[in-house]
């Protein structure tokens, strides 16, 4: 009985957190809340199906990551882009993550560049293998050296907001709280977008 007490006086007061032992009782389990992001994908160079489907395959292992869901994939021509640019195939992916937004932009970047994308000296709009937006980072508004989170020009992009509104129809803009089908209905011309067959 005696020793019964003597190690119920020792836990008592050894696990004391003044003692250094945290007391797991009030302990606050150290774990971020993922957020989820919304990434544009675009292709007219190569086998553009290929480039997209690899794109999101490596966007699913990133670190931390993972990929919810993903739009359909629309064929559309190429906007303030050379002459001799091709169509363009367009998507857009939910993902769920931790990377902060500089990690997840720096991951996205670094696919760009697996995939055959070089940035360096390429006129802007250049064809490309593939191009990855990060479009939205849960609900923050960013506006740093080489991160802007809302994309600054997605709500002008019928491409970027029908397959964007395909897999989250009630999104709205984090800046203002436009929905994001306002601002479709406002781009929308009179023909409708031509679904890849290549899919």
């Amino acid at each position: 009985m005696r020793n019964k007490l003597v190690l119920s006086v020792w836990c008592l007061v050894f696990r004391a957190p003044e003692f250094g032992y945290p007391n797991t009782k009030h302990r606050t389990p150290n774990t971020k809340m993922p957020a989820e992001a919304y990434i544009a994908l675009g292709s007219n160079l190569g086998d553009r199906q290929v480039n997209l489907t690899e794109a999101l395959k490596r966007i699913g292992t990133l670190p931390r990551t993972k990929l919810l869901r993903e739009s359909s994939l629309i064929e559309t021509e190429p906007v303030d882009s050379p002459e001799e640019a091709g169509a363009f195939l367009n998507g857009v992916a939910l993902i769920e993550t931790n990377l902060s937004p500089r990690e997840l932009l720096d991951g996205l970047l670094d696919i760009e560049r697996q995939l055959g994308r070089d940035r360096t000296g390429q006129p802007r709009n250049a064809p490309r293998t593939v191009d990855l937006d990060l479009l939205l980072y849960g609900s923050q508004v960013i506006d740093e050296a080489g991160l802007e989170v809302p994309h600054p020009r997605m709500h002008e992009r019928e491409f970027v907001l029908w397959p964007l509104l395909q897999i989250a129809s009630k999104l709205t803009d984090p800046r203002n709280g436009t929905p994001y089908a306002e601002h479709y209905q406002r781009i929308r011309g009179d023909g409708e977008h031509q679904i890849s067959n290549d899919q």
